[in-house]
C-alpha cells in the first residue's frame, strides 16, 4: 500500500527539480547544437543558457522567473494499491503544489479566467491538470511534473488525407517561422507532434510528444522516426535561432505521437517545450521507497497497443 504521504513527498521533491534542475538530455542536445552553430549571438545565447543553469543549480532558484504553469502526468502499475485512492492521490499533488509554490518559490501564474483571483498556490479550478496512464504487471505509479510556459508555442490544423507528408511539413514550417518571427516560443526547444486521433486527442499527444519524450528519443515507427528527423532538420534550416536570432539552433529535437484517426481528417498539433525544459519523475514503489529520474518513460509499448488484446511478448517481438 503506497502511503499519500510517499506521493506527497516525491511530488513536492519533483517540483523544485523541475524549477531548478535542467534535464542531462536537453543539456546534451543543446552542446550539441553549440558545435554546430556558426552565427556568434546565437553562440552567446546557447553558452548564456548552459551558464544561466549552471548558476541556477548553484543558487537552488528556478531557472527562469516564469516557471509555467506546473502540471502532472501519473502512471499507474496496474497492481498498485493506493492510500487513500485516486482521491487522496490528488489531494497529495494539489497540496505538493501549493507547498512548492511558496518554498521553491514557483510564481503563482494559476488566476480565474474572469475574476482574475490568483489563490497564490498555483492550485484551483482545474489546476493542477492530471493526466494519468496505465502499466499493465507493476505495482509503483510514476509521478512526474512537467512546468510548462502556459500562453503560447501551441498550434492546430485540420489536415487532410490529400495534404499527406508534404501537408504535414508545410504546416511544421509555418508554425515554426510564425513561433520565430512573432516570438510565440523560446527556443531552442523541444518540439512535439500529434498526428491523428480526434482534435482534442491531436493536442493531448502533441504536448505529451513534446514534454513527456527526452532529447534523442526516436518513435519506435521507422517510419514515423524517419519524419521525425526530417522535421527537425526542417526546423532548423529556416534561419532562425536562440530565442529568434539568426542561426541554425531552433528545434533541439522532435518528437511525434499518433493516434487512429476519421478516415476523412489528418489533425495535427505542434508544440514548443521551451529553452527551460522543466520535467521531473519520481516512481514511488508499493514499499514506500522514491527514485528520482528525468525521462518520464511515458509512451510505453502497453500506450502504444493497436490490438484489443495486450501481449508483452508480442509487442517486445514487435519493438525488435
Amino acid at each position: 500500500m503506497i502511503p499519500n504521504a510517499r506521493i506527497e513527498e516525491a511530488a513536492y521533491t519533483i517540483m523544485g527539480k523541475a524549477a531548478i534542475e535542467i534535464p542531462e538530455d536537453y543539456r546534451t542536445g543543446i552542446r550539441g547544437m553549440l558545435e554546430k552553430e556558426e552565427n556568434e549571438l546565437s553562440r552567446f545565447v546557447l553558452m548564456s543558457m548552459i551558464d544561466n543553469w549552471e548558476a541556477a543549480e548553484q543558487d537552488r532558484r528556478a531557472m527562469c522567473a516564469d516557471t509555467g504553469v506546473p502540471r502532472y502526468y501519473v502512471k499507474v502499475g496496474n497492481e498498485a494499491r493506493l492510500d487513500g485512492g485516486f482521491i487522496g492521490l490528488e489531494h497529495a499533488l494539489r497540496s505538493a503544489t501549493a507547498r512548492a509554490t511558496r518554498d521553491v518559490p514557483l510564481r503563482p501564474n494559476r488566476v480565474h479566467p474572469l475574476s482574475r483571483q490568483d489563490n497564490n498556490n498555483n492550485v484551483g479550478i482545474n489546476a493542477p491538470e492530471i493526466e494519468y496512464s496505465f502499466e499493465p504487471d507493476a505495482d509503483w505509479i510514476d509521478v512526474t511534473t512537467v512546468h510548462k510556459g502556459g500562453l503560447f508555442g501551441t498550434d492546430y490544423r485540420m489536415l487532410f488525407p490529400g495534404d499527406g507528408i508534404d501537408g504535414i511539413k508545410k504546416f511544421f514550417l509555418d508554425v515554426m517561422v510564425q513561433f520565430g518571427r512573432r516570438g510565440l516560443a523560446c527556443q531552442p526547444a523541444i518540439v512535439g507532434i500529434g498526428l491523428g486521433g480526434s482534435k482534442d486527442t491531436a493536442m493531448v499527444l502533441g504536448k505529451q510528444a513534446a514534454c513527456l519524450r527526452a532529447v534523442g528519443d526516436a518513435n519506435p515507427d521507422p517510419e514515423i522516426a524517419k519524419l521525425e528527423q526530417e522535421l527537425k532538420d526542417l526546423g532548423n534550416s529556416i534561419g532562425m535561432g536562440p530565442m529568434g536570432f539568426v542561426g541554425t539552433s531552433m528545434v533541439v529535437d522532435c518528437h511525434i505521437e499518433v493516434g487512429y484517426t476519421h478516415t476523412g481528417g489528418m489533425p495535427m498539433s505542434v508544440h514548443s517545450f521551451c529553452l527551460s525544459s522543466r520535467r521531473a519523475t519520481a516512481r514511488v514503489h508499493a514499499d514506500g521507497r522514491i527514485e528520482y529520474r528525468t525521462d518520464p518513460k511515458w509512451f510505453t509499448p502497453y500506450m502504444r497497443r493497436e490490438g484489443i488484446e495486450w501481449c508483452a511478448d508480442a509487442a517486445l517481438h514487435a519493438a525488435e
